[in-house]
């Protein structure tokens, strides 16, 4: 088996926070840095370098849209695949639009949060 994919998951809400960092690295496998703000999680791409960044659209003070321009306009963040987490599925499409690798609903079930962050990480390993 190869090296544990890194998930950087930006989410203002600490329950979820928890729980996803939870599911993710304890039944998917991969390592996962949480951060509470669009601005924390710009400021941590560099040092911890993930493979996926798990972003969700409503926050303070910067929302999931400005932190994907933000990543895009970083020549060091500028191809880190982001896939939006979000309550907010309705715009499907606004999503891709924006430049996001694709959309995970909220709620979701354990293992299907699991299977679909794999499936986004096989692509990016297939591509």
């Amino acid at each position: 088996m190869g090296q544990r994919k890194r998930i950087l998951y930006i989410e203002d809400e600490i329950d979820l926070q928890w729980l996803v960092k939870y599911i993710l690295e304890s039944v998917g496998g991969f390592d996962v840095l949480v951060c509470g703000s669009g601005a924390e999680g710009l400021r941590s791409m560099d040092s911890f370098a993930p493979d996926l960044v798990l972003l969700d659209v409503m926050m303070p003070e910067m929302d999931g849209f400005g932190v994907l321009r933000a990543l895009r306009a970083r020549p060091e963040s500028a191809a880190v695949p982001v896939v939006f987490l979000t309550a907010r599925a309705q715009e499907g499409d606004e999503y891709r639009e924006s430049g996001a690798l694709g959309v995970i609903v909220k709620p979701f079930e354990p293992g299907g949060l699991v299977d679909q962050v794999r499936a986004y990480t096989r692509e990016l390993s297939a591509a």
